[in-house]
């Protein structure tokens, strides 16, 4: 669990709280599964800041390609870089030896991150990585701490530094609290990261299931059509037993 690391888009926001005893506090994602142009910005943050270390096995370029409106041709030029024709599987980039050897495992699949861990936690996780000069890596991440990986993302967020205060709960227990301030700037706004972690986290979201919305939307068929039918078998049941004493 501790290797469950994800190299994706990292994101600054102000004020991100680590009570000692309380854990995490997790911000709302907020995304928008419909936004379809959302989740084409998603999949281009995907394929070029996380497909080069983690796969994404139960996805197919063709199938994220259509359900997303992205021609084939755009997919192709745009979305793939390992070769291969639309058909296939996203498939990780990087040399598992390499893998082990650099992070010490092969990274896992993204395929169903979004579900496993929700998109809430994703979208709190990557925005939380901060400056630590004792880890290899050089950072670490409140809501996964001593997570193995680098902030391969750190010249469009920033540095964050982690900034510890000591304040009294109502009971008058003293806690310790971690905030998290930009030390430097990136290249992006705050707004601008969280616009594109949002983005990022739709699109895994989608990835998980690429058929829940599909799925949900039948489904809201179904319902209205019950209803309806519940409605004319009412009125019929009446008209039936209307002579009936």
């Amino acid at each position: 669990m501790k290797k469950r690391f994800l190299p994706l888009l990292l994101v600054l926001v102000p004020a991100l709280t680590l009570a000692a005893a309380g854990g995490v506090h997790l911000d709302k994602a907020n995304i928008d599964p419909d936004n379809q142009q959302s989740l084409q910005r998603g999949a281009r943050l995907f394929v070029n800041y996380c497909l080069s270390c983690h796969a994404a096995g139960l996805m197919r370029y063709e199938r994220m390609g259509h359900d997303l409106g992205i021609t084939e041709p755009v997919v192709a030029e745009n979305l793939m870089f390992t070769g291969g024709r639309v058909g296939e599987l996203m498939t990780v980039a990087t040399d598992p030896d390499d893998a082990v050897e650099w992070f010490g495992t092969v990274p896992p699949d993204l395929s169903v991150i979004a579900r496993s861990r929700g998109v809430d936690w994703l979208y709190t996780y990557l925005r939380s990585f901060y400056k630590d000069d004792s880890r290899v890596t050089g950072v670490n991440n409140l809501v996964f701490p001593d997570v193995g990986m680098p902030d391969v993302l750190w010249e469009l967020q920033g540095w964050q530094k982690p900034v510890i205060t000591t304040v009294k709960d109502s009971d008058g227990t003293e806690r310790k609290v971690v905030e998290l301030e930009l030390e430097e700037p990136g290249l992006l706004s705050p707004k601008e990261y969280d616009r594109a972690v949002r983005d990022l986290v739709n699109f895994m979201d989608y990835m998980a299931e690429p058929g829940k919305h599909d799925r949900r939307a039948l489904g809201v068929k179904v319902i209205m059509f019950l209803l309806v039918f519940l409605v004319v078998a009412y009125l019929m049941k009446k008209e039936f037993w209307k002579d009936v004493h």
